[in-house]
Formats: structure tokens, sequence, C-alpha cells
């Protein structure tokens, strides 16, 4: 047990001061066992980790200023399969640079929420700082951070982002909005949606951006053409093939994702269907590669670099000790257009062979 963790810290809700020594005798338990569990360290029976938890949680315990943090950024992902994650790691990675800070990255892959080991490695490690990405930290896991004075920031979190958990987006509301106005303006009607799990708000909030443009055009959305699809190539590609061979097929597609759309692309390639003179296809994100594709992809720019840089500046503010001006950052989105969008094709036109030049 070092000396600082044995100085005293005062719980907010209790008004009074807590030593680990009280910590001990409130659990039952070694003041050297309550020094374990603080600093994430093992040797600690799971039964006993979890009481004195509960003690440090009810007493709103938090280890004191004095004590250090390693020069390290925490930065974790649900999964690392896409150039999505790669632009948010350069943000973070950016800005720890300029305050010499280490980036250590866990990937979870596929899983929202760490594992029990991941936390304990994060607690023994003490960093500066955790930057959880499109992840679910549970109530208890965010907790030991707290009691560890370790900051937390969400980068789209995936659920509804509470105020006490500091977090960054983007405007995906306008986003979806803006993508659906552009297909409306150049006159599609027949205009599809494929979005993801519902129960992510960035997802909900694109696919609440498209109703909200067709319904103040006073277009009726057709529910055959919204599909709540795979956020990866495949999905585009499988729910791209199911809306092409409708009766009445869409004449454009707007997708969750540039993923998304680069597969909607393929299932067009393979049923014959030219973009953007039989479809028009727009995306999300502004990935590298949607400038390459053939045709080079409208989609809405989401500024992944920035959020990844504003999370890390809001770790760093926290672990200093300044309070932050705002707890929920939401950055702009932007449509850029490009050539995969057009007018619909008159009635009667019969478009050009895919191996025309």
């Amino acid at each position: 047990m070092t000396g600082i963790d044995s100085q005293p810290t005062r719980g907010s809700g209790r008004g009074r001061v807590l030593t680990v020594a009280k910590i001990a005798r409130l659990a039952g338990v070694s003041a050297p066992t309550v020094s374990r569990v603080i600093n994430g360290q093992t040797g600690v029976a799971l039964e006993t980790r979890k009481r004195v938890e509960a003690i440090l949680r009810e007493h709103e315990y938090r280890r004191p200023a004095a004590s250090s943090s390693v020069a390290i950024l925490e930065l974790v992902f649900h999964a690392l399969e896409s150039l999505w994650a790669l632009e948010i790691i350069r943000g973070v990675e950016k800005v720890a640079r300029e305050h010499d800070l280490a980036v250590v990255l866990t990937e979870m892959q596929g899983r929202l929420t760490p594992g029990r080991a991941w936390t304990e490695q994060v607690l023994t490690r003490r960093p500066t700082g955790v930057i959880a990405v499109f992840s679910e930290l549970t109530v208890a896991q965010q907790s030991q951070l707290a009691t560890r004075s370790i900051p937390l920031v969400v980068v789209d979190p995936t659920g509804e982002p509470l105020h006490q958990t500091p977090s960054v987006g983007a405007t995906n509301w306008n986003g979806g909005l803006a993508a659906t106005r552009h297909l409306l303006d150049l006159g599609h009607r027949r205009i599809a949606m494929l979005t993801g799990p519902l129960q992510w708000p960035c997802c909900r909030a694109r696919l609440d951006g498209y109703r909200a443009a067709m319904d103040a055009a006073g277009v009726p959305v057709d529910p055959e053409l919204v599909r709540i699809s795979r956020l990866y190539v495949e999905g585009g590609l499988a729910d791209g093939r199911e809306l092409l061979d409708l009766p009445d097929p869409p004449t454009a597609i707007f997708t969750t994702n540039d993923l998304q759309a680069f597969g909607v692309y393929e299932a067009a390639r393979q049923a014959g269907v030219r973009i953007p003179d039989a479809l028009s296809v727009v995306g999300f994100d502004d990935l590298s590669f949607t400038r390459w594709s053939g045709p080079p992809m409208t989609t809405v720019r989401q500024p992944l670099e920035q959020m990844g840089a504003t999370a890390a500046r809001m770790i760093i503010d926290l672990a200093d000790g300044q309070p932050l001006e705002q707890h929920r950052i939401e950055l702009a989105t932007d449509l850029v257009v490009r050539e995969s969008t057009a007018p619909p094709r008159p009635p009667g036109r019969v478009p050009a062979p895919l191996s025309a030049p």
C-alpha cells in the first residue's frame, strides 16, 4: 500500500473523509486488499473485490488528485474492420503526440462491452484516460474508472448519450436529411434506405433524417424500401440485391455507411444496373475509397479524425482537472456530391450497357 493510496478522499455524497483504512473496516478486509482493488491488481477474490467496489461506489470514492497516472491514452474499439476506425485513431494519435502521450489500442472483436480482464489491465496501468469508440462500458466499469480518477470519453456512443459521461458524435440527423434532400431535389421519389441496428443512436438518427426529408417533401415512405442491414459490404450487397429485384425497384438508395453503399455498387453491377444512369447511391462517412469508386461516390462526410482528436483533448482537459465547456459535442456533417447520383432515368429510356466505354 502506497502513501498516496492511503490519503483521505472526501465522498461528495457522504460529506466526510474516506480513507483506505475506513474502506477496509467497512468491507471487513485488510487495507492492502483495498489498495489492490483500487489499483486494479490481481490476487483478490471476486466476491471480495465486488464488496470493496460496492463500498467505493456507495461513498463516491475518488483517488486523490496527487495520484500519478501513466502517460498513455487507452483507446478501445468494438472492431477494427474498416477505414472508419483508422480515421479516428489518426485523430487521437495526433493529439496524443502533441502531449507526449502513447496510445494503447484494444479491439474487442465485435463485442460492445470490454471484459473483466481489460478492466483490470486498465486499472493497473492507470492511464491518463480512456476513449471508448462505439462501445458500451457497464455502469460498474465506469464507476471503477471514476473511483481511480481515470477520465472516460465515448465516441459514437451505442446508447443514449448521458450528460455525466462526456461523448463526441456527429450531426447524424442532419446528414440523413441532407442526403435524402439531395436525392429528392434530383427528382427521385422511390428512395430506399439501408439503416443499421436501430438501438444505436447514430443509425436511428440517420433514418429519422431520411424520414423527415421525405415527409417534408410530401413523399410517402414505402416500408418495403427501408431495410435494417448489416453495417458492412455484405449487408449492402444482400439488401441491395433484394431491392433491385423488387417489381418496382428504387431509383435511389441512401445507406447508413460507405461500406453498405459499396455493397450496393456490387449488387447493381451483378444486376446489370448502371450507376447513376439507372440507380443513384449515397453513402455516409466519406472514407478514402469513396472518391476512387466507379463512379466516385456521393456521400455524407463525417469528421472522423476530428472526432477522435476532440475526444483526446477532452480527456487531457479532464485529466488536468479542467471542467469541460460541453459534455456532449456533435461535429457537423457535410454532403459531398460526386458522380454516383443523377436525376432518375425518364420512363422508357434504355440505359447504355455496362460494357460501354
